[in-house]
């Protein structure tokens, strides 16, 4: 098999992410109309279903020799493998689509060897789109304006050179609650929330503010562009975190484990700690990351 050509996969997964924000903006799903998977707060709809069969039919077509991993036609038992792999969600933040909030994403990723090498997100509702392909840099193109306006596309992180990461107390962090909502993981993910908002005399971090919006592939994407500080993140799947994993990669972040000393996550490990760039390098970035382990309140468990 051929080497992959990443530019062309990079260009036409911008061209059908584009095809699944146009079915994505022109349909009209309801709380009433909506499935449920797991439990009620675990949520499908047809759009979702669509969209990624509009997906899987227009790379299976272009790129035959390729695998195929998609958040609606997964089945338990179904691993990503080190096979050259198209990996897609085709709505991240179903929640928020269902009521109206526009926080959601087509995320679709190249992923080959287990490592993610092409990202592509695309938040239809703002007409933003992030983008990466791996030792090639990560970008912002904001759709909505024109091809000669030299802001459309503007490289990642925003702010160049990024701040320092100065430690929690500064900091802003994404995370998320998820669909489990009791058990073990839900005790640690509510035990981590407290330690990193309580105040420093009760023995919180006191991050500046936690953010929970909906959509781990922008998240991620948040991260990389340098507007949040970091993401923390537990039961996400490969489909949720590809594409994003090398935009933030390639805008300077880093990505380890959801808990204490995973310091080599994997795709599909779906327990996440992203951190954005720094003028300061690695060792800053590893200070962050030990800072925040502390907070874990206990051991994320997942079966992958």
């Amino acid at each position: 098999m051929a080497e992959p050509d990443l530019q062309d996969i990079h260009d036409f997964l911008v061209e059908i992410a584009m095809q699944a924000g146009e079915m994505t903006t022109s349909a009209h799903p309801s709380t009433s109309t909506t499935d449920t998977k797991k439990n009620s707060s675990d949520l499908v709809t047809e759009t979702d279903q669509a969209v990624e069969s509009m997906v899987s039919s227009a790379l299976r077509s272009r790129f035959p020799s390729y695998s195929f991993l998609g958040e609606e036609t997964y089945h338990p038992g179904l691993h990503l493998t080190a096979a050259p792999t198209f990996v897609c969600d085709p709505i991240d933040g179903t929640t928020n689509f269902v009521h109206g909030h526009p926080y959601i994403s087509i995320s679709l990723a190249f992923v080959h060897n287990l490592r993610p090498l092409v990202g592509v997100v695309f938040n239809p509702f703002t007409e933003q789109i992030y983008h990466a392909i791996k030792g090639r840099g990560a970008y912002l193109t904001s759709t909505s304006l024109s091809k000669d306006d030299p802001s459309r596309m503007r490289q990642l992180p925003l702010r160049s050179p990024p701040e320092p990461l100065r430690g929690l107390d500064e900091a802003l962090v994404a995370v998320e609650w998820g669909n489990e909502r009791s058990g073990n993981n839900w005790d640690v993910k509510v035990g981590t929330f407290a330690a990193l908002a309580g105040a420093k005399e009760e023995g919180g971090a006191m991050v500046h503010s936690l953010r929970s919006l909906g959509s781990a592939a922008l998240n991620l994407c948040g991260v990389a562009a340098g507007g949040l500080d970091a993401y923390w993140e537990g039961g996400c799947w490969a489909w949720d975190v590809a594409a994003g994993w090398v935009i933030l990669e390639e805008a300077g972040g880093m990505i380890v484990g959801g808990n204490r000393g995973e310091w080599e996550p994997t795709v599909d490990g779906r327990r996440y700690l992203a951190v954005r760039g720094t003028a300061s390098g690695e060792e800053e970035q590893k200070k962050f990351v030990e800072e925040f382990w502390g907070c874990v309140k206990g051991t994320l468990e997942y079966e992958v």
